[in-house]
């Protein structure tokens, strides 16, 4: 059974940083597309970021370039999502989910974890 737990979420004030990790019970790890998205109360999700099956390329959604990071050891099955200069409107729930293609669509993917929390105050 695939399972994709994601951990790190949390309280933080604006301008404050969270690293969030989420560890993957895929076989083949390797061979997914790792991908971030969130969604907010009343809001549709909303893609974050995703990378590629080596890690070596990322891309991130237009609201948070230049300030969260995705990042991946196929080591140890866990990808990552660095985020910094938190902002109030970044406040969701943030879900990791994997996919064998390159793609920012939420429907092209086939697992996802249960979410994690992050409340960013003002």
């Amino acid at each position: 059974q695939v399972q994709l737990v994601e951990s790190g979420g949390g309280l933080v004030q604006a301008g404050g940083s969270l690293r969030l990790s989420c560890a993957a019970s895929l076989r083949t790890f390797s061979r997914y597309v790792m991908g971030w998205f969130r969604q907010a109360p009343g809001k549709e999700r909303e893609f974050v970021a995703a990378i590629t099956w080596s890690g070596g390329s990322t891309y991130n959604g237009d609201s948070v370039k230049g300030r969260f990071t995705i990042s991946r050891d196929n080591a140890k099955n866990t990808v990552y999502l660095q985020m910094n200069s938190l902002k109030p409107e970044d406040t969701a729930i943030y879900y990791c989910a994997a996919t064998y293609l390159l793609t920012t669509n939420s429907a092209a993917y086939d697992y996802w974890g249960q979410g994690t929390q992050v409340t960013v105050s003002s």
